[in-house]
Formats: structure tokens, sequence, C-alpha cells
């Protein structure tokens, strides 16, 4: 597919793809949706970590309130439904694990759209924006599952509600995101943090994924069910005879990954 709206690089086993609409601090229209959705697909099926992030000074700002194709349309659960809800999938259930390089501004459903990556990496300057109450609406693309989840009831409802700026660092201290790191180490880093995970054990990580999001709808038991299932699964892979055999040799292992 050619991408009009994004880019796609692959190198390495890292795809990377780049929204690249600065003109509009990579606001999300119609195509860009179905570009994502499209590009995590694809990428997902043959790399071994996928990274989102933007060209210029924005990750993403939200829905692009200029984009004709939404102008007057006043069924925005279809949108969501049709458009938002398949890109968002598409990221959270990627095989590979999932990484959000937020190199600038990331506000409404682009904030939302980096929180759906199992990874966030912002750089210092970047800055989060639940921005939905500035113009009448709930935070949607996952805002309401994700934010209680990632920094409690208190800090999730104050920043719907009052749609205040989160520097990066904010973001790290309350536990919305992994890491804001520096600006001048920011490329670096993150590139640094996917090759890692790119040479990892994927079998392992696809079912960490699972795991992990699967414990906010079990009990304790289930879940601990659920643990023994998935580690029998990764006992049975080439990479965990690998990786006791290189920690034995002492040296470092070699995954193959799927």
């Amino acid at each position: 597919m050619d991408y009009e709206t994004i880019t796609l690089e692959e190198e390495g086993g890292v795809a990377i793809i780049t929204l690249r609409r600065p003109e509009v601090m990579n606001a999300l229209n119609t195509q860009m949706r179905a570009e994502i959705t499209h590009a995590v697909n694809d990428a997902g099926g043959r790399a071994r970590v996928v990274v989102l992030t933007g060209e210029g000074r924005a990750f993403c700002s939200g829905q692009d309130l200029g984009d004709r194709a939404n102008v007057g349309d006043i069924n925005l659960e279809r949108t969501l439904r049709d458009e938002y809800v398949p890109m968002l999938m598409a990221i959270v259930d990627c095989p590979v694990p999932t990484i959000a390089a937020v190199n600038g501004t990331a506000a409404g459903a682009g904030a939302n759209l980096a929180l759906a990556a199992d990874v966030v990496i912002a750089c210092d300057s970047a800055s989060f924006i639940q921005a939905f109450t500035r113009i009448g609406l709930i935070p949607d693309a996952g805002g309401t599952w994700v934010l209680p989840r990632a920094m409690g009831m208190a800090k999730a409802m104050g920043a719907a509600l009052f749609a205040d700026k989160i520097s990066a660092k904010q973001a790290s201290d309350w536990g919305m995101i992994w890491e804001a790191v520096p600006d001048a180490e920011f490329a670096a880093h993150w590139r640094g943090r996917a090759e890692h995970l790119a040479k990892g054990p994927t079998a392992a990580y696809a079912r960490v994924k699972t795991a992990i999001r699967e414990s906010y709808a079990n009990g304790l038991e289930a879940q601990l069910a659920e643990e023994g299932r998935l580690q029998g699964e990764c006992g049975r892979t080439r990479d965990f005879k690998e990786g006791v055999m290189a920690f034995l040799e002492k040296r470092p292992a070699v995954f193959e990954g799927r």
C-alpha cells in the first residue's frame, strides 16, 4: 500500500510508523486513521517491534477539526466505531511490542493514540492534553479506560475535566507513561529501546502483553491460572532454551523470536 499521511520504514526488526501531516500538527483525518491501521497490521506481521512517532513539532494534535469529511458530521459514535476502534485495537492487539515515541504535543485523541501503545517514551518538551472538554466532548479513543488505570481516579478526573497541559515529566511521575528523556537524547534513546526489544524473546513479549492486559478482568486465582498457562507455553519455546543455555554459558542470548 502507498501511504500519503504516514511513512513506514523497517530495519533490523524495527518498524517505524511516522505521522506526516506536520502542517496540521499530525492531526488525524479519515485517511490517516486508515493508513495507521493498515501499517500497524502490516508491520506487526513481520517486525519484532513497532514504533509510532510524529514528524515536526507534534506527535499528534488529535482529530483534524478541519477535515471536510467530518465537518457537520454529528454521528461521532459512528466515526469512533468505524475508524478509531480499528486503529486503536490494531495497536493494542499487535503481536509484537509497540512503542509511542512522543516527540512533541499529544492532544486529544492524539494523546490517547500514544497511550494505546505498550510503552510510551516522550521527550522532555512533549506534553499530553486531554483537550476534549474544550470543545464540549468527553475523552475518547480509549482515554476513559486507560487514564484511571494508568494514574488513578483523581489524576484521571482532573486531566479530563480541566483539560490542562501535562508535561512529559509529570506524565512520567504520575505513571501515565514509561519515561521522559532529554530532547537531545530522545531520538537515540527510543531507537535504542526499540532495538533492545527487537533482539528479545518475541514469543515471551506477546504473552507478557496478554497476561498484563487480562489481569484487569481477572481475580487473583484466575490470573494465577493464566500465568501458569502462558508460562507453560513460554517454557516450550526455543527462546526459553536459548535463554537458559546463555545464562549457564555466561554469554548473551540470541533469541530467534517467531
